[in-house]
Parts: structure tokens; C-alpha cells; sequence
């Protein structure tokens, strides 16, 4: 089964570890496994969804259109992509 993309990341904070992901195409939720890719397509790495956060209030599922903070295990950049792994 293929990877459901997820969205693009908007921006990264790197001082804490979060980046801001902006959800395009399908709804996201804590405990599901993402695999965070390059502009060109390249795996930089995969990690399950500890804690998500819309203005400063934990979430537990992130809808298409919202902007979602994601505390990610590597440093991710601008306009990186997000798939959901089956």
C-alpha cells in the first residue's frame, strides 16, 4: 500500500523541535507513523506522532486546512512533505 500524503511543512523551530505543518490532504492523528521527505522526494526519516498542538492547545487529530505544531525527532525544513506510512 502506498504512503498518504499528509501536507507540507510551513516552518521549523529549531531551538525546540517543532515544526509547523500545514495539513493539505488528509487528517493526521497522534500515534500514527509519518514519513518526513524532501522537496525532491528523498526519505529523511519516519516517527510516530507523540504530540501535536494548535495555539498552544494539544490535539489529538489535525483536519485538512488546520496548521499544526509537530515535535519531530530530526531537524526538518521548509517545504519538506509529510506521508502517512501504512
Amino acid at each position: 500500500m502506498a504512503d498518504t500524503k499528509i501536507g507540507k511543512i510551513t516552518h521549523y523551530y529549531d531551538k525546540i523541535g517543532v515544526a509547523v505543518l500545514n495539513v493539505t490532504d488528509n487528517p493526521l492523528k497522534t500515534g500514527e507513523t509519518i514519513k518526513i521527505t524532501d522537496k525532491n522526494g528523498e526519505e529523511k526519516f519516519t516517527q510516530e506522532v507523540s504530540s501535536m498542538q494548535v495555539e498552544h492547545q494539544q490535539i489529538k487529530e489535525a483536519k485538512k486546512g488546520d496548521d499544526v505544531g509537530l515535535k519531530t525527532d530530526q531537524e526538518v525544513k521548509e517545504g519538506d512533505v509529510v506521508f502517512k506510512v501504512k
